[in-house]
């Protein structure tokens, strides 16, 4: 008969599938589209061998699925409140961890050496893009982009920004943002434009998040 160990030793599993920061960054590329073994491999620094081991073990604790296409597996996320689920790993750790806080100080030490521009938060972006006084960037490549975007965002990659600046407006500030809260694109594509002289920031979140809090996409 069924017990409730039985039952928490069921949840244990997905709790073990997210426990490996390789796992957690393939459900991140996911969570941007769907994407085959060998561009997640990639994304996550991975070999093809390794990341297909990883999705074996998402796929036994129900957080991904595949289905074949051509000669390719194309892995999906199955629920969209894995993100969610991702976000609140993510506020847990920065609240309780002193060893992430002092991570995450160290990712972002340069963003602004007075302090003086914080991240963007959701609820000041929204405001931004209602007055219209923001301007999006997405810096995330071209394929996610189109698989997903916030309205209005432009998109340039990052390895793209220098050669394509005429498409920045200089007339309002823009905010910059990629696949999360943790996201380097971001960051780096704000460093390279404030020595350009442009306003910009970045968004604390990232796509995913976005989408998972029901907000417009395109």
């Amino acid at each position: 008969m069924t017990s409730q160990q039985d039952l928490l030793d069921t949840l244990a599993q997905v709790a073990r599938a997210l426990g490996n920061g390789h796992r957690l960054a393939l459900l991140e590329r996911l969570a941007q589209a769907d994407a085959s073994v060998e561009t997640l491999a990639t994304t996550a620094g991975l070999t093809v061998g390794n990341a297909s081991q990883h999705l074996q073990q998402l796929r036994r604790a129900g957080l991904v699925t595949a289905s074949r296409s051509g000669k390719q597996m194309i892995y999906h996320l199955t629920d969209e409140r894995i993100v969610t689920l991702m976000g609140l790993l993510r506020q847990v750790a920065e609240t309780n961890l002193a060893e992430m806080e002092r991570l995450v100080s160290q990712l972002f030490a340069d963003d602004d050496a007075k302090g003086a521009l914080e991240a963007v938060s959701r609820d000041e972006l929204l405001a931004g893009l209602k007055n219209g006084k923001v301007a999006l960037l997405d810096v995330r490549p071209e394929e996610e982009f189109e698989a997903g975007h916030l309205p209005e965002a432009i998109n340039i990659p990052l390895e793209q920004l220098e050669d394509m600046l005429d498409k920045l407006p200089h007339d309002r500030e823009i905010v910059a943002y990629c696949r999360g809260a943790y996201c380097v694109l971001s960051h780096e594509a704000v460093q390279r434009l404030r020595q350009l002289g442009y306003r910009v920031r970045r968004f604390e979140e990232g796509y995913p998040e976005w989408k998972a809090a029901g907000l417009p996409v395109v």
